[in-house]
C-alpha cells in the first residue's frame, strides 16, 4: 500500500515511517514547512529541512517532500484566526490547531498526485490532533483512507526511544528531557515529560523563543503594528517574516509565555506549556484597534462570535460551514479595521500603549472634560429617565408581589 505520512522529523513519526518501511509499505514523508525550523535555525534553516527531508529518505521513505506552506497557513489559517481573536480558554492563541487543517489538506493533494491510498498520521487516541486530522481528510475526500497507528497500537515514550535506538533511528529526544515539542511561526507547544504533573513549575530548558525572567532586557520596546482592512504589518513587512520578527523581539522580552490546564477535544484535561510571543502581540493589537473602530453593540457580538470561532478551530471543525459564515461576518467589520497600533514589549508583557484610526468610533470632542466639549449634558437627564424606566416599575410593584407571595 501507498502511504502519505504527515512527518515531523520527530521520535514517532521517524518510528512509524520505519515500521511502515518494515512492513512493506511504500511511503511518501510529507513535511510542512510552516516556520519552526526558521524560528529555531535563524539562517541553519534551509539545513535544518533538509537534514529532515534526508532522515527520512535514509529511513526508506519512497520520497520525501518539503512543502513551503508558510505564507498559505499566514493568508489563509492565521489571518483569519486574528480577525477572531481566537484564544482558547481565554489564552492559547491555537497555533498547533490551526496547523492540522493546512497539513491534513497538503496530505490529500499530495495522495492524489502520487496516487496513494492513504494518509497516516502520529497522533495517540487520546490527542486532540487526530481528530483535526481526520474530519479534514473524510471531508476533503471520504474514499481516502486515513490511518492512525499510534491510535491502534499506543507506543509509550521510553518504548519509543527504546524502538529508536534498537533500530538505528536519530532523534533529538532524551530519556532525561522527553518533551514532545511542536512549533510553527505562530506558536510553539511543549508537553510530556515532567510537565504532565501540574504541580511542577516548567523547567527553563522546555522553553525555546522565551527568555526567563533573568535574562529579559530592562529597557522595553516599543513597536507600531499598522493594520490595512484587518491586515497587520510592523515596518512595511507582513506575512510569516513579520511573525517570525516579531517572535524574536517579543520573545527576548519573555512575551507569550502560556502555561495551562486546558479541556481536551476527546475529554480529558491536559497540561500544557505554549510559547507564542508574536501571536499574543497581534491579538492584543488587534483587539486594541476593534475597541476604537467597532460600536459596543458589534463588540458584545463578536466576543460572542470569537468564542465560537475558537472552538471550531480547537476542535478540529475548520470546515465546519458556520466558520465560513463567520469569516463573512469578520470580513464585514474589515474595511474599518485600518489604523496603528502602538505596543510596549517588556518583563513579559504585551501592553498596548496608544492606538489610532481614521474610521475611530471615538470622538475627543465628545469624550473630553476640558474645553472644547461638545456633549449635550442636559440631554442625560432624560436619558436616565426613560432608559431606567423598566426597573422603577418594577419595583413598584416588587412589594405588593412579595406580600401576595406570603399569604
Amino acid at each position: 500500500m501507498k502511504i502519505v505520512l504527515a512527518y515531523s522529523g520527530g521520535l514517532d513519526t521517524s518510528v512509524l515511517l520505519k515500521k511502515y518501511i518494515e512492513a512493506g509499505h511504500e511511503v511518501v514523508a510529507l513535511t510542512a514547512d510552516l516556520g519552526e525550523s526558521d524560528a529555531t535555525a535563524g539562517s541553519g534553516a534551509a539545513a535544518q529541512q533538509e537534514q529532515v527531508r534526508t532522515k527520512a529518505l535514509t529511513l526508506g521513505a519512497l520520497d520525501a517532500m518539503m512543502v513551503d506552506a508558510k505564507e498559505r497557513f499566514f493568508e489563509e489559517y492565521c489571518l483569519p484566526a486574528l480577525g477572531a481573536n481566537a484564544l482558547y480558554q481565554g489564552v492559547y492563541p491555537l497555533s498547533a490547531s490551526l496547523s492540522r487543517p493546512l497539513i491534513s489538506s497538503l496530505l490529500v493533494e499530495t495522495a492524489h498526485r502520487c496516487g496513494a491510498e492513504a494518509v497516516a498520521h502520529g497522533c495517540t487516541g487520546k490527542g486532540n490532533d487526530q481528530v483535526r486530522f481526520e474530519v479534514t481528510a473524510k471531508a476533503l475526500d471520504p474514499s481516502l483512507r486515513v490511518l492512525a497507528p499510534l491510535r491502534e497500537h499506543p507506543l509509550s515514550r521510553p518504548d519509543a526511544l527504546a524502538y529508536a535506538k534498537e533500530h538505528g533511528v536519530p532523534v533529538l529526544q532524551r530519556a532525561e528531557k522527553p518533551y514532545s515539542i511542536d512549533a510553527n511561526f505562530w506558536g510553539r507547544s511543549i508537553e510530556a515529560g515532567v510537565l504532565e504533573d501540574p504541580w511542577n513549575a516548567p523547567p527553563e530548558d522546555c522553553y525555546g523563543w522565551t527568555a526567563g525572567a533573568e535574562q529579559r532586557p530592562a529597557k522595553a520596546d516599543e513597536l507600531v503594528i499598522a493594520f490595512r482592512d484587518g491586515v497587520p504589518s510592523i515596518g512595511g513587512e507582513t506575512g510569516a517574516e513579520m511573525v517570525l520578527a516579531l517572535n524574536k523581539v517579543a520573545g527576548k522580552h519573555g512575551v507569550g509565555r502560556i502555561d495551562m490546564v486546558e479541556d481536551r477535544v476527546v475529554g480529558l484535561k491536559s497540561r500544557e506549556v505554549y510559547e507564542c510571543p508574536g501571536s499574543v502581540t497581534l491579538i492584543a493589537a488587534h483587539k486594541a484597534l476593534e475597541r476604537l473602530v467597532l460600536t459596543r453593540d458589534e463588540l458584545r457580538f463578536k466576543r460572542q462570535a470569537d468564542q465560537t470561532y475558537t472552538n471550531l478551530i480547537y476542535d478540529g471543525l475548520w470546515l465546519q460551514p458556520l466558520r465560513t459564515a463567520l469569516d463573512a461576518f469578520n470580513g464585514a467589520l474589515a474595511a474599518r479595521m485600518t489604523g496603528e497600533v502602538r505596543v510596549r514589549l517588556h518583563q513579559g508583557q504585551a501592553t498596548v500603549v496608544g492606538s489610532r484610526s481614521p474610521f475611530a468610533v471615538y470622538d475627543k470632542h465628545l469624550a473630553t472634560y476640558a474645553e472644547g466639549d461638545t456633549f449635550r449634558h442636559d440631554a442625560a437627564g432624560g436619558f436616565i429617565e426613560l432608559w431606567g424606566l423598566p426597573v422603577v416599575a418594577a419595583a413598584k410593584v416588587a412589594p405588593h408581589a412579595a406580600g401576595s407571595a406570603k399569604r
